[in-house]
């Protein structure tokens, strides 16, 4: 490595990673647990009371459904799950720290570091969004969803921490990418919101209801589409400093705006259409995919003028 990398610092920011991603997988765990049984706590309580059914001209008789005590620790599960996550936001959010801080930069230079942020982002929204709406159902799904990104970033993406080419040594680094990161990471909650809806059977009692999931995806939309669209601009202000315009038909571009119009029609189709349900939560996945697109494939497949965010050949 280059002489101005603190290859300590370095290797500790891996070390987290994988800590983070064993975190996050326990958290998961303890998520499905709470789904499995935890939500059913309260209800077995209330279930193992006498439910008085009156029927007509006789007197209010027991009666109900014999209902299965959920285990004793059932109703920790939830509260482990959350404590876990909030680890892996910590240790996620020291790998990056401990990753600029050996490289002396904003720790979203490459393609690796990118994802490791996007997901650090995605639970930051989970997690932050809990602290207001009972959202924790969506645990399980959003920490499976940030390992198995953190994992494909270590196994495919991971190149050692350096500096980084003189385009990138900007402070639009801290404008645009970081408000790209985030609104990604807003972006993904709703997308896994949205997959849940479409696979969600009605007969899966235990997985939250499409009516929580949309309002979910909904929220999550709302905020993050005006911080895109503050990215896609200081993106074109950052381009005209650097390249000297302000569009230039790259890839990048032609994606992030594609991106916006994508999730623009999602807000309008709601807006005005009253589009609601399935047909809402189709388009919103295809802003998605969109953003997926936009944010991984046209680095791997396209390159352009952002080609410089490195992917290990």
């Amino acid at each position: 490595m280059s002489a101005e990398v603190d290859a300590g610092l370095a290797t500790l920011s891996d070390q987290l990673i994988l800590a983070t991603v064993l975190l996050y997988v326990s958290a998961m765990i303890a998520y499905a647990l709470d789904l499995a049984f935890g939500r059913s706590a309260g209800a077995s309580a209330r279930a193992a009371q006498p439910i008085l059914d009156t029927a007509a001209g006789s007197a209010p008789v027991e009666g109900g459904p014999a209902t299965k005590a959920p285990p004793a620790w059932a109703v920790w599960a939830g509260p482990v799950a959350v404590g876990l996550s909030w680890l892996g936001w910590a240790a996620n959010l020291a790998s990056l720290l401990t990753r600029g801080l050996a490289v002396d930069r904003w720790p979203w230079g490459n393609m690796y570091e990118f994802v490791v942020a996007m997901c650090f982002a995605a639970v930051s929204a989970f997690l932050f969004m809990q602290l207001r709406y009972p959202v924790r159902f969506l645990g399980a799904f959003v920490t499976v969803a940030a390992a198995l990104g953190l994992g494909f970033a270590v196994r495919y993406l991971h190149v050692q921490a350096g500096p980084v080419v003189p385009a990138l040594n900007s402070y639009w680094v801290a404008i645009h990418v970081s408000a790209a990161i985030v609104a990604s990471g807003l972006f993904i909650v709703a997308g896994v919101s949205g997959i849940l809806y479409l696979v969600r059977k009605d007969s899966a009692v235990r997985l939250p209801s499409r009516q929580d999931l949309e309002r979910v995806a909904h929220r999550a939309i709302v905020i993050g589409f005006p911080i895109w669209t503050f990215a896609v601009i200081a993106g074109a202000l950052w381009a005209d400093k650097a390249w000297g315009r302000y569009w230039g038909w790259d890839p990048k571009e032609i994606w992030a705006f594609i991106t916006w119009i994508a999730y623009a029609a999602y807000l309008h189709a709601r807006a005005t259409a009253g589009w609601k349900g399935r047909a809402a939560m189709i388009v919103q996945l295809v802003a998605f995919a969109c953003l997926l697109f936009n944010l991984v494939g046209v680095n791997i497949f396209l390159g352009g003028l952002h080609s410089y965010a490195e992917v290990p050949g």
